[in-house]
């Protein structure tokens, strides 16, 4: 039996530990079509081996969630080309004394009713906050999608899905935000 014990402690000892990245995602929705977006991000991020993704909405998350993720992703709809309070108020919430959230990586997503509705200036809001505090910046998978990713919901030909539905094509581009973070959080932090 102790022959064994002895065994089993040899191989827990020289066995590498693999430590996972984290991954946040947090969001707020009125609608449903930004948590369904939040949801398309969480795919992409959770698609990585290696990752925990945890998806919360903003009045859930707490400064400890912030602290213990590797990288922060934050979506919002847009409000007259404006986050919305809920998502203001969370961002000024953030721990900001001795920089606790530098060098952590940053993205953003949102929703909005129309084409040329705000998205990319709410878009490029969040992530001036996140540069603010230090955070690392990564955008979408390509060019077209620069400032991470958004989702038309309100205006023709996007608006025929149904209702609280979003086109699978902006769905998409949610999957490879989330996976495109998870993949540089690995690279920077493992």
């Amino acid at each position: 039996m102790k022959k064994y014990l002895l065994f089993f402690l040899l191989i827990l000892l020289y066995t590498p530990v693999t430590a996972q990245v984290t991954v946040l995602i947090v969001y707020h929705s009125e609608t449903g079509n930004t948590e369904q977006m939040a949801k398309a991000v969480y795919e992409g991020a959770s698609s990585v081996e290696g990752v925990e993704v945890f998806l919360l909405q903003s009045l859930e998350t707490t400064a400890a969630d912030l602290l213990n993720a590797d990288a922060i992703i934050v979506g919002s709809p847009v409000y007259n080309a404006n986050v919305t309070p809920e998502i203001s108020r969370f961002i000024a919430s953030w721990p900001f004394e001795n920089e606790p959230l530098k060098d952590k990586i940053g993205a953003a997503f949102v929703t909005a009713g129309g084409i040329s509705a705000g998205e990319e200036i709410v878009q490029m809001n969040i992530l001036q906050s996140m540069l603010v505090f230090g955070m690392v910046i990564v955008g979408g998978a390509d060019w077209t999608q620069p400032f991470g990713a958004s989702a038309i919901t309100g205006e023709e030909p996007f608006s025929g899905f149904s209702e609280n539905r979003i086109a699978p094509s902006f769905e998409e581009k949610g999957r490879a935000l989330g996976e495109r973070v998870a993949e540089l959080t690995l690279k920077l932090y493992k």
